[in-house]
């Protein structure tokens, strides 16, 4: 694979498992979308078509990693990609999510503008001041972040941390042991139905805590659309956890790759 291979097949792939993924959060979230209050389980099946989506689109241009972490993990295994690969990788993983998260802005914008402008949502103007007070401060989320990123129910670094470390070394293990190519460099045709079943599965049984970010790109690019984004009270982008759904995603892959390393080869 060429290096703009790599980049365009990664852009796009997470294009579309951000624009998919958030596109169901923003359906159960939002006031004026059909699918609202349609619950954990349409998040969790709709982020698993998501990766389903992407990866049988990007799997012949760059082998559909879509993760920071697979491809942390991919570059840690024995015979895997090449550490200069890892950089490209990454940089259209994290364009891609901010282009996923910009599209789902677009499909949604009557829907953004209709949540935040509901009293019933975001309050009165005094109710707004002083929430805008408040997060200005603590730099909280804001009422429509969960669309974008994740974020904790119970806040607490070291939980948190561990809680997305687990999930991950539970998603690349089986990408690294059941969802590989031929060439063990990305996911093959039967590893992405594989790995969309898992990620249901880890969201059904792990997401509670932490939300499953489970991928720095798809929580990192996405929060930063949403820093960016004109849409009206929307609130903190809750800067003081971004760091969680990075570091402990990373970790996860090398302990993955640790456990494949001497445990499967």
């Amino acid at each position: 694979m060429s290096s703009s291979d790599i980049f365009i097949g990664e852009t796009i792939g997470t294009a579309i498992l951000i624009l998919l993924g958030g596109g169901v959060c923003a359906a159960v979230t939002l006031k004026a979308s059909k699918a609202r209050n349609a619950g954990w389980l349409a998040i969790t099946f709709g982020w698993g078509f998501a990766v389903l989506t992407a990866v049988y689109t990007s799997a012949p241009l760059s082998g559909a990693h879509l993760n920071p972490a697979v491809t942390l993990a991919l570059a840690l295994k024995k015979d895997g990609i090449e550490w200069g690969d890892v950089p490209i990788y990454w940089g259209g993983q994290l364009l891609g999510a901010m282009i996923g998260a910009a599209l789902v802005w677009i499909a949604y914008y009557g829907q953004f503008h209709a949540h935040l402008t509901d009293e019933e949502i975001v309050g009165d103007e005094e109710t707004r001041a002083k929430v805008k007070s408040v997060e200005a401060r603590e730099k909280a989320a804001g009422p429509v972040l969960g669309i974008f990123s994740t974020g904790p129910e119970v806040r607490n670094a070291v939980l948190n941390i561990a809680t997305e470390v687990i999930g991950t070394v539970v998603l690349v293990l089986a990408v690294l042991t059941q969802g590989l190519n031929d060439s063990g460099k990305g996911l093959g045709t039967l590893g992405a139905l594989i790995t969309a079943l898992v990620v249901v599965s880890i969201g059904l049984s792990l997401g509670g805590p932490t939300g499953y970010a489970i991928n720095p790109a798809r929580d990192l690019g996405p929060r930063i659309v949403h820093a960016l984004l004109p849409l009206p009270n929307k609130g903190g982008s809750d800067w003081s956890y971004a760091w969680v759904p990075v570091v402990g995603p990373l970790i996860g892959a090398a302990v993955a790759a640790g456990l494949y390393n001497v445990a499967f080869v």
